[in-house]
């Protein structure tokens, strides 16, 4: 039989390497509209590949799956992030945990992940077709075939079963391929970038973290913590992103233009900071507002909150009144900025939408009209914040599929 695999990205390569080593006897064969497989995974983490995450600091799936959630936890019971660890140390990947419990490949090297996939590829025989992009795909249930049609004149092809796996799709157009299958879709919008900030004194600052920050819309419930960077442009590091993850849909919709909510102190209350900087006063009276400040913050970014909370930053502690505290406190813990525009994160593109979760089983993947048709990696309705878990989604969907192919076809 022929299993056609479209996409060579992580989870198209991850589903035909499952195939093939399931079922040897299958002709199996990856069509990839770039020019080379795995293109995306070779830029991810910074090059560095940060192919999964320990989970340890996550306590809730809903914290890092926007969108498939309850999917994803199914699924990685059957394909967990150890399952994933060992199997790249098993095939001679050396890997490594970082302090952030990002996994990382010991060499820091995401050519490493593409070059063992590759030549696992090769290895099993599996034919890698590149520049070979799918423009339509075709179903007759009569035979059960189906008929892949390409771009540039090139020849179609038939299958008896096909994974598609072309990952995100920011245009809705790439959807179309879909159109004779009357498959559900989603309107794909970005879901992982950094946020501009025109205009905001605070680019000045940029290069600055702040360790611990959250970040959140106000009027919603959107909101997210972790490490904020400050950019030339705006905004960006793990309490950004992840924002822009979760509110993904309300970003597009208003055009990326919204006000966001700052604590710039960890998601503490109010009353906890004015605790920390009644302390601060007490203990430097005679020095200047300006040269005693947080720990967590540096210098040059305490004097732009100053300023911003409009008390001079000349002021000795001891001089401080009640207003002029509340009036840090209230910077420090609730600073509302205008975002107006996004800019993608590093070369990394994510979306959320794609095809819906309505259409297939979520013990399979298979799509419930189309017997032998089955969808893996972020080409479905399923994205997740920065930390190696995108890409755990992809060698998770990629196994299940794989498995299911497996239960289906072998004799």
């Amino acid at each position: 039989m022929h299993i056609a695999v479209i996409g060579a990205g992580a989870a198209g390569c991850f589903a035909a390497i499952g195939i093939k080593r399931r079922l040897p006897e299958a002709d199996v064969t990856i069509y990839e509209g770039g020019k080379r497989q795995l293109a995306k995974v070779s830029v991810t983490g910074g090059g560095r590949c940060n192919l999964t995450n320990s989970f340890n600091q996550v306590k809730s799936l809903a914290h890092i799956y926007p969108r498939g959630e309850r999917l994803m936890k199914r699924l990685l019971k059957g394909f967990s992030h150890t399952d994933a660890y060992e199997w790249f140390e098993n095939e001679g990947v050396r890997l490594t945990t970082q302090e952030d419990e990002c996994v990382f490949p010991v060499s820091q090297d995401a050519m490493e992940i593409v070059n063992t996939l590759t030549q696992i590829i090769n290895r099993l025989g599996i034919r890698l077709l590149t520049g070979h992009r799918v423009e339509l795909i075709s179903h007759d249930k009569e035979n059960g075939k189906y008929s892949l049609r390409f771009g540039g004149n090139r020849s179609s092809a038939t299958a008896d079963c096909v994974v598609v796996a072309i990952g995100g799709t920011p245009a809705a157009s790439q959807l179309n391929m879909f159109s004779p299958l009357d498959i559900i879709t989603e309107n794909p919008v970005p879901s992982l970038f950094s946020m501009c900030l025109p205009g905001d004194g605070i680019t000045k600052l940029m290069g600055t973290v702040v360790e611990e920050a959250t970040t959140s819309i106000p009027g919603t419930k959107f909101k997210a913590d972790g490490p904020l960077l400050i950019t030339h442009w705006g905004m960006s590091g793990p309490a950004i992103l992840k924002l822009s993850s979760h509110a993904a849909r309300f970003l597009h919709e208003h055009e990326y233009k919204t006000d966001i909510c700052i604590n710039w102190c960890g998601g503490r209350k109010a009353e906890e900071v004015t605790e920390e900087l009644s302390a601060i006063s007490a203990s430097n009276t005679k020095k200047q507002l300006a040269s005693a400040y947080p720990p967590h913050l540096n210098a040059r970014l305490w004097q732009h909150l100053i300023e911003r909370s409009q008390v001079n930053p000349q002021l000795r502690w001891g001089e401080l009144q009640r207003k002029g505290l509340n009036k840090l406190v209230n910077t420090l813990t609730a600073d509302i900025r205008r975002v107006d525009g996004k800019c993608r994160f590093k070369e990394e593109f994510v979306t959320c939408g794609g095809v819906s979760l309505k259409n297939v089983n979520h013990s399979t993947l298979e799509s419930k009209d189309h017997d032998g048709l089955y969808f893996a990696g972020e080409v479905l309705d399923v994205d997740a914040v920065t930390g190696g878990f995108n890409l755990q989604a992809a060698w998770t969907m990629g196994h299940t599929v794989a498995v299911a192919i497996e239960k289906k076809y072998k004799n």
